[in-house]
C-alpha cells in the first residue's frame, strides 16, 4: 500500500502541511471522537463547517476518527423520488448555508451510494487525511458541481484534485481491502447504535465510561458543552489562524464555512473575503446558492 509522503495534521484535517508546525502528537490527546458520515447526505455537507471551526479550536484535544455510513442515504431512485429528494437538497441549502443543488436529481441522478463510499476508503488507504481530502473534493462535485459520483471517471478526477496517487487509487478502488474496509465501518456504525447522520460520539481515556452520542445538527456550543463535560472544565480554544490562511489550507470553501469558523455574520464574511479577492489573494466561484471562494495556490 502506498502512502503519501506529504505531512498530514491531524487537528486541521489536511495534508500537505509543515510537519515541524505541529506541536502536540495524538498521544498527548485525551479525547476521541467518532465521526459518523455519508458522502451524499446533504446533512453530513451542511455540519462542514462546524466540523472545521471545531477542529480549529479544539482539535489540539481531541483526535477525530471518520466512519462512512452509505446506506444512511441508500435509496432507490426512480421518477417518484427524484422531485423529493431535489427538495430535500434545496432545502437543506437554505437552512445551512451550504449549497445543495438539487437539479443533479432532475439532470444527473446517482442510482447508489455504495461506490462513493469505497471510493472514500480507497483514498483512505493512501492515509487517513488523505482520504478526508478526497471526501471534501467527492462533495463539491456532487453538491456544487452537479457530478455523479457513481461513476468511475469521476471518482478518478476526484483523486486527482485531491492530489491522491491516482494510478494507486483506481488499483485499491477494485480491491477486496477498501471494500472490507467500509463493511468495518459499517460493522462499527451499527455497534455504536449510529444509524443517522451526522453523528458524533464522545469518548475520554478511561475505556469504563459510556461515550456520549449526539446525532443531527446542533449550535457549536452544544458540541463545545461536551467536550467540556468530557474532559472536567470548559475547554480552551487554541488561536485561530488568519483567514487568508484558512484559505490557503483549506482551498476551497464556503461563505459559510468562513462565518463560523471566525463568528462573522454572512455579511461580515463576505466583506472579508471581498477584500482578499480584492488583493488577489483569493477568487470567488458563484454556485446555485451562495459563494464558493477559491484560494490562489501561489499564496
Amino acid at each position: 500500500m502506498k502512502t503519501n509522503q506529504q505531512g498530514c495534521n491531524d487537528s486541521l484535517g489536511v495534508c500537505g502541511v509543515d510537519m515541524n508546525e505541529q506541536k502536540q502528537t495524538i498521544d498527548q490527546k485525551k479525547l476521541e471522537i467518532y465521526i459518523f458520515t455519508d458522502p451524499l447526505c446533504p446533512d453530513c455537507w451542511g455540519f462542514e463547517p462546524v466540523i472545521k471551526k471545531f477542529r480549529l479550536e479544539y482539535g489540539h484535544l481531541c483526535k477525530m476518527r471518520f466512519f462512512i455510513v452509505p446506506e444512511a442515504a441508500s435509496w432507490c431512485v426512480n421518477e417518484q423520488n427524484q422531485k423529493s429528494l431535489a427538495d430535500l437538497w434545496e432545502e437543506t441549502s437554505s437552512r445551512t448555508g451550504m449549497c445543495c443543488d438539487g437539479d443533479i436529481w432532475h439532470e444527473n441522478p446517482l442510482a447508489q451510494s455504495e461506490t462513493p463510499a469505497i471510493a472514500v476508503k480507497a483514498a483512505e488507504m493512501q492515509g487517513r487525511q488523505y482520504g478526508l481530502r478526497y471526501l471534501r473534493r467527492l462533495r463539491e462535485a456532487l453538491f456544487l458541481n452537479k457530478e455523479n459520483i457513481s461513476k468511475e471517471d469521476v471518482l478518478l478526477d476526484c483523486a486527482k484534485r485531491a492530489n491522491l496517487d491516482v494510478q494507486e487509487f483506481h488499483k485499491d478502488l477494485h480491491s477486496d481491502l477498501a471494500r472490507k474496509a467500509l463493511d468495518a465501518d459499517i460493522n462499527t456504525t451499527h455497534e455504536m447504535g449510529a444509524g443517522d447522520v451526522p453523528t458524533m460520539i464522545f469518548f475520554n481515556d478511561c475505556i469504563e465510561d459510556a461515550g456520549i452520542k449526539i446525532s443531527g445538527l446542533h449550535d457549536f456550543h452544544v458540541y463545545v458543552d461536551i467536550l467540556g463535560k468530557m474532559l472536567g472544565s470548559p475547554p480552551k480554544p487554541q488561536e485561530k489562524m488568519e483567514i487568508d490562511e484558512f484559505m490557503k489550507t483549506y482551498e476551497l470553501v464556503a461563505t459559510r464555512e468562513v462565518a463560523q469558523v471566525y463568528d462573522l455574520s454572512m455579511k461580515e464574511a463576505t466583506s472579508r473575503l471581498k477584500a482578499l479577492q480584492l488583493q488577489q489573494k483569493i477568487e470567488s466561484v458563484p454556485v446555485k446558492k451562495g459563494t464558493f471562494w477559491k484560494a490562489d495556490k501561489a499564496l
